[in-house]
């Protein structure tokens, strides 16, 4: 009786695994699998928002070649990477480096940095519109110093550097828990060899802390890399529905959105734009990775 018992478990073993993953699969299949499909084959076809659409080929990939508009976005977005990871690379290891000391008070900054992270980002976007709007209080503070206003969200430039700010602003905080961690597996006794070799603060960061995390940089910058290519709520919020003046703020996700929803949508050709998105995305995390790979050889 026990052995058949055992016998009957152990034909059920090789299914069981199966049964505890389905839930997670089947959200998988539905939310993630099945609409980057959907979207890639609606990428070769017509298709609009109440019409199921044709077989077209390439043909709206030729048309993005002539639009005026992806081009300003795929600058927007490339853009928004050049200025946007560099600060989410460096500024985070440094605020990791702060909190973990054990000193008064560091228990306040912790929870101060990294409220943000947890933040709306529709709050998010309102304080800043009201910070930095025409009439708003950073313009107020300027003219009460006998400076002129400045238009931070009227000025195309002005606009995208402060979109900019408030992705670092809000992402400072979830880079630094990342930078935190690695931290902690940094072996004490490097630190306290190079500082009885003489080695400064300054040196010790490059020498001993910042070798220990590269790694950890790596994933930072590829994690922040990938966002921000794919930044559409600070543009969006700051900038408006139509993309700041003359649409000159449009980023590709937000060329997406305009693009392809609403009654006459353009479906086929917005997940064309879409597919343009995922590629770019990929091919920064296989340069992020490869540059990282070079380095260890």
């Amino acid at each position: 009786m026990a052995l058949s018992g055992i016998s009957r478990v152990r034909r059920q073993l090789p299914t069981s695994p199966w049964l505890f993953a389905a839930p997670g699969l089947l959200i998988t299949g539905v939310f993630v699998l099945y609409p980057f499909v959907s979207t890639l084959v609606n990428a070769f076809t017509d298709r609009r928002t109440l019409i199921p659409g044709r077989f077209v080929g390439l043909a709206n990939f030729r048309e993005l070649l002539q639009d005026d508009m992806f081009w300003t976005g795929l600058r927007n977005s490339t853009l928004y990477v050049l200025g946007v990871v560099p600060p989410l690379v460096v500024l985070p290891l440094l605020l990791a480096l702060l909190v973990q000391k054990n000193i008064p008070g560091i228990t306040f900054f912790r929870s101060a940095f990294y409220t943000p992270v947890v933040a709306s980002i529709v709050v998010v976007g309102l304080i800043w519109v009201w910070l930095l709007d025409d009439r708003g209080l950073v313009n107020a503070l300027l003219e009460t110093v006998g400076a002129g206003r400045v238009g931070f969200l009227s000025d195309q430039w002005l606009l995208l550097l402060s979109a900019m700010a408030v992705t670092v602003w809000k992402g400072l905080g979830y880079y630094m828990i990342i930078y935190l961690a690695a931290l902690g597996n940094v072996p004490r006794e490097l630190h306290e060899a190079a500082a009885v070799d003489g080695a400064g603060a300054v040196r010790r960061f490059m020498t001993v802390t910042v070798p220990a995390v590269r790694s950890t940089m790596v994933l930072v910058g590829a994690l922040s890399s990938v966002a921000a290519f794919k930044v559409f709520s600070e543009v969006y919020l700051l900038a408006g529905p139509s993309g700041g003046p003359a649409g000159e703020d449009t980023t590709l996700v937000m060329l997406v959105q305009r693009t392809g929803t609403g009654l006459t949508g353009r479906v086929g050709y917005a997940s064309a734009i879409s597919v343009v998105v995922f590629a770019v995305t990929v091919a920064l995390m296989l340069l992020v990775l490869r540059a990282d790979r070079k380095e260890d050889s």
